[in-house]
């Protein structure tokens, strides 16, 4: 895929907590970028509107918007509800039309997808999973999510993958915690998340020391979770984001957990004998939603 320089694309990365809204056409062309509170819908994308039509009037045309957002949502695009949001606990967002609301206010493709679609795609386009066909992308953060990029194209299905809500094995005489996932309790975003982590250790996780037990306990579930995928869906790759999943002192805990776990079943000397190679940080480090918003754009207006 090859960029237009003639082309500016509209990115909108919609997190539960914050949107980021960029204008570019890739990790070297960012032309301009904002950052606000993810409050209603209404209050929210009037805000990201507002920012593509200053933009324009300073930039130029914008030729097509990504939008990879927070879900769950129906990224369908011949559904009834495609572009809107499916029953979630944030408040006031479910049921939103946010394609709708962009579609109203601007006559170009949109593209629509998870945050961590989004993320994959981005990853695909311009970081650690250049040149592949099949990998995940995870962010562990808040809350967890995966997205999936399987022979060469994102992984949709049914509606969405939902990574964070696979069962993973709790031992309880090792962790009474029951787990915050108000669907599940403690499924893996229940227990390895940063709000269950917070919950559990009664303070965030930045503020716990390297050697603290949390770090053993979380790269362990987090394995589980990564052998499962494994097993599954038999990817090259697992990048591995997201405010928790990215810091340093984690990953190669992980790595070594993952290894024990699959336990040389996959005969994969990618996995035997060169395992930082396959669970890695992404290339693109904070900014692969942002950019895979871009990457969303590119293809909306490759579609259109």
């Amino acid at each position: 895929m090859k960029n237009n320089n003639n082309l500016l694309y509209g990115g909108i990365e919609g997190g539960g907590t914050k949107f980021v809204c960029a204008v570019g056409t890739g990790p070297n062309n960012v032309l301009a970028e904002a950052r606000f509170p993810t409050t209603t819908p209404e209050e929210t994308m009037t805000q990201a509107v507002d920012f593509f039509k200053q933009q324009e009037a300073s930039l130029g045309r914008i030729a097509s918007i990504g939008f990879a957002c927070f879900g769950p949502l129906d990224p369908n695009p011949d559904s009834k509800t495609y572009g809107h949001i499916l029953p979630t606990p944030k408040p006031h967002w479910t049921g939103a039309n946010v394609v709708g609301m962009l579609r109203s206010a601007f006559d170009i493709p949109v593209n629509f997808d998870t945050d961590v679609n989004g993320a994959a795609l981005g990853e695909w386009r311009w970081g650690k999973a250049q040149g592949l066909q099949t990998f995940i992308y995870l962010t562990v953060g808040t809350g967890i999510g995966g997205g999936g990029f399987v022979e060469g194209k994102l992984l949709h299905g049914l509606i969405h993958p939902e990574m964070g809500h696979i069962g993973v094995r709790h031992d309880r005489s090792a962790d009474p915690f029951d787990g915050v996932c108000p669907f599940h309790g403690n499924c893996f975003e229940g227990l390895a998340s940063g709000v269950a982590m917070e919950k559990r250790w009664g303070m965030h996780g930045d503020q716990l020391g390297k050697d603290h037990a949390a770090w053993n306990l979380e790269a362990d579930y987090i394995a589980q979770a990564l052998a499962s995928y494994s097993f599954t869906l038999s990817p090259q790759r697992i990048i591995v984001g997201g405010g928790v999943g990215s810091l340093p002192h984690l990953l190669p805990k992980v790595q070594q957990r993952t290894k024990e776990i699959i336990n040389s079943y996959i005969q994969s000397p990618v996995i035997l004998e060169q395992i930082e190679t396959y669970i890695v940080s992404p290339g693109l480090g904070n900014r692969s939603g942002m950019l895979g918003a871009i990457a969303l754009a590119e293809q909306a207006l490759l579609r259109s």
